[in-house]
């Protein structure tokens, strides 16, 4: 009873402290499939296996309730404390190579996210690549301003030029 309270209350405490939490499914994966699983997410991520009691509780202590309904086979939580969209990757990739894994649902910053948007997360470009574009959507912003301030002085300097050179002439 003790070892069931202590899960509990480490279950609670990951639900609380992780960004996102993607409930997955893992029938027919051997502890090797798990354990290779565990090694590609967990830079960003814990993958946990409990039992859905166990879950069940520790989520509605935690005040998350996307996983009402979907706990049922043997079930495995991936916490993300790090980037959830390269947790998600991993996840997708993962399932890809060993199709036992499913991923049913997730929660995302407190809002509740179907298989669906799980993939859609998992599509999404990785932070570094989004910051990569913007900044380069602000240079060429800025390269725009800066070559509008300084056509019209262009223009008036090269008409100043033709000024002289037909003086001269």
């Amino acid at each position: 009873m003790a070892n069931k309270v202590e899960k509990v209350a480490e279950l609670t405490g990951l639900f609380q402290n992780s960004n996102a939490v993607f409930l997955t499914e893992y029938r027919g994966l051997t502890v090797a499939q798990l354990k290779e699983l565990r090694t590609s997410i967990s830079a960003d991520a814990t993958y946990a296996v409990a039992k859905n009691t166990l879950i069940e509780i520790a989520a509605k202590n935690a005040g998350v309730t996307a996983f009402d309904g979907q706990l049922f086979g043997p079930t495995a939580l991936a916490f993300a404390t790090g980037d959830a969209v390269s947790v998600a990757k991993a996840l997708r990739d993962f399932a890809k190579a060993n199709p036992l894994l499913v991923v049913k649902t997730g929660v995302l910053d407190g809002v509740a996210l179907s298989a669906a948007e799980v993939q859609k997360l998992a599509d999404l470009e990785s932070r570094e690549v989004l910051l990569a574009k913007a900044a380069g959507m602000f240079k060429a912003t800025m390269f725009k301003a800066a070559y509008t301030f300084q056509a019209p002085l262009a223009q008036a300097a090269r008409a100043v030029d033709a000024l002289r050179a037909k003086q001269a002439a």
